[in-house]
């Protein structure tokens, strides 16, 4: 994969046309002449006002390049890109600034968007993204992060319902938009970042070389839209949560302190995929809030081995990343790789085993610290630095959140009962808190109970004020860190001509934590028969008919002998190691002659092999 910036130089060519490019910000009318992080963290506990104008461009990130450039800053990049073949980008605060002027001239000139429009912004961990989503910022264009591992289908979902005027992708994934954005009437920019050219497409890095390097950020307000981000949910289509410019950017004020531990001297390498808020929370705003450098490899396929010499490489102080990660490294050899300067473990997005943080610990000498956080909300729990930590435990609650578990009248239930996760949001909504769910009322709704923001997961507190997890509320499966909503695999199960009906729920795995395993049925006369894969070569062709449309992470993978605790589970046909299993939910069909193929029960699960 080629990048574009691996060998950029400072570009002084400008366009034939010098009109000024965005609205400049007056600076009278900005809070922050320099940058406070003390005042940043008073609106975060709530004892300061908002401000009424804030920009994460101007108001944080062009502020460390004045520093930088005054000598207050450790000369470590803010950006560090590498790809584990020689390929290296390495950007201080001022580069950065540079680089993502242009880019923003790149977006309110040729590409003819504006602020307030949306754009979706697919790509891999590339310079790109992060050099687009800080311009994105620079011109109050809403930016729409996607996975790149998101179907034809996925796209076109979200290009009908966010209604965007652009969208960013690489030449992977171009094709794709190709097939669907037909059906989407509100797209009329699409950008392309490759070395190559696509018809229809306009050039990023054409453009990019012939942008000025001069633009002013546009004002915008607090409350203002900056991001949407698509999580899932148990029933329906991912939701749209809406973050204003506030609400992640300086979300992360007092977790960076307390949790991350962030200081202008240290490198982060945060693992998440750039779909999804921990890779913003992480890879942007947390570290860049403090100074902190950012550290990114491209590894477009996880490698344990990879990751283990990168640590012995590069002077990554901390490293946050999926308890899947950490599950998979302590199975290597660890003390074949002396870590250059890893001083800090972070995981979160799964629960983590008791059992991993202490290999980890015995191994290397490090404590692995573990967060609990949502899209809609940030930081919910941690075990911050400093504090004991009970192994097993997602910590205490992260400031400025006043965390309860409630029962369902949303009243505070005693220390060891089990119940929702919830967040108090009356009489005052904290510091943090998305939004809302764009179009979206009734879930608007749902998620209030009370005094209280449900969080949708189950867990209780001990008398420490210690939170524990127990599971999802709802159907919700995670996976290595992903969110799997059911209703998405169960489309795509049923779109099979020979599916009338699916269902999917988890199954448990000792490195994912959860693994989906699909219901699915033919309808015969009176009953339903689950024939559809009755070979080993049907069974094949039938998940070869799924894999367009789930992503990956998505894609079931386990087969009934495999699942813990199944007792006389007949065996599979010879050679078909991508047999799919088949969950049905209590409820479902008790009498054995309404199946031709072999079952067993197991609890209140039955359980049929197809």
């Amino acid at each position: 994969m080629k990048i574009l910036f691996i060998n950029h130089k400072l570009l002084t060519s400008v366009w034939r046309s010098s009109r000024k490019l965005g609205g400049s910000v007056p600076q009278a009318a900005r809070l922050f002449t320099s940058l406070n992080l003390s005042e940043f963290e008073a609106i975060n506990r709530g004892d300061k006002e908002v401000p009424k104008y804030f920009n994460f461009a101007n108001d944080v990130l062009d502020k460390w390049s004045k520093i930088e450039k005054d000598g207050g800053r450790p000369h470590h990049p803010a950006f560090w890109w590498v790809d584990g073949k020689g390929g290296e980008v390495k950007w201080g605060f001022e580069k950065l600034g540079f680089v993502s002027r242009k880019a923003a001239n790149v977006l309110m000139g040729p590409c003819g968007l504006q602020r307030g429009d949306r754009v979706i912004l697919i790509l891999p961990r590339i310079p790109e993204w992060w050099l687009l989503t800080v311009a994105c910022i620079r011109t109050g264009i809403i930016f729409i992060p996607g996975t790149p591992q998101l179907t034809a289908k996925d796209i076109q979902y979200r290009l009908q319902v966010s209604k965007p005027k652009g969208i960013i992708t690489n030449d992977s994934l171009a094709p794709m938009v190709d097939t669907v954005s037909s059906s989407c009437p509100s797209l009329q920019t699409k950008l392309l970042v490759s070395e190559g050219r696509r018809e229809g497409w306009q050039h990023f890095k054409e453009l990019f070389e012939d942008a000025p390097s001069r633009h002013d950020c546009v004002q915008t307000q607090s409350d203002d839209p900056m991001v949407i981000y698509f999580t899932s949910g148990t029933t329906g289509s991912p939701k749209m949560a809406e973050h204003c410019q506030t609400s992640l950017s300086l979300g992360l004020a007092l977790t960076g302190r307390y949790w991350l531990d962030f200081k202008p001297s240290d490198v982060i390498w945060n693992m998440s995929d750039t779909g999804w808020v921990k890779g913003s929370l992480g890879g942007v705003f947390g570290p860049w809030l403090r100074g902190t450098s950012v550290f990114i490899h491209s590894m477009p396929q996880f490698d344990p081995k990879e990751l283990l010499k990168t640590l012995s490489k590069y002077p990554v102080t901390t490293l946050c990343t999926a308890p899947t990660v950490y599950r998979m490294l302590v199975q290597e050899d660890l003390s074949s790789y002396p870590f250059k300067s890893l001083s800090h473990c972070l995981a979160g997005g799964e629960p983590m085993n008791p059992e991993v943080v202490s290999q980890w610990k015995k191994q290397t000498g490090l404590q692995i610290y573990e967060g609990y956080g949502q899209t809609e909300v940030g930081m919910i729990t941690a075990n911050e630095k400093g504090k004991p930590v009970k192994p097993g435990s997602m910590g205490t609650a992260a400031s400025p959140y006043d965390v309860q578990i409630v029962d369902e009248d949303g009243k505070v239930l005693p220390h060891g009962q089990e119940g929702d996760i919830a967040i108090r949001i009356k009489p005052k909504r904290p510091f943090g808190f998305f939004s809302h769910y764009v179009d979206n009322p009734e879930k608007n709704s749902a998620v209030v109970r009370g005094n209280f923001y449900i969080t949708g997961d189950r867990g209780w507190m001990d008398e420490d004020g210690y939170f524990w997890f127990i599971g999802r509320s709802d159907d919700v499966i995670i996976s290595s860190g992903y969110r799997i909503g059911p209703f998405e695999v169960e489309s795509a199960l049923i779109e099979h001509p020979a599916v009338v009906e699916s269902a999917v729920v988890s199954s448990p795995d000792s490195v994912r934590r959860e693994l989906c395993a699909c219901t699915h049925w033919e309808q015969a006369p009176a009953v339903l028969l689950p024939r559809c894969c009755q070979t080993p070569e049907a069974a094949h062709n039938y998940q070869m008919a799924l894999a367009p449309s789930l992503p990956p992470t998505q894609s079931p993978h386990q087969s009934l002998p495999q699942i813990p605790g199944l007792a006389q589970v007949p065996p599979q046909p010879p050679h078909c190691p991508t047999l799919l299993s088949v969950l049905l939910a209590a409820g479902g069909p008790q009498q054995k002659e309404s199946f031709h193929l072999p079952f067993c029960f197991h609890k209140k699960t039955c359980l049929l092999l197809v």
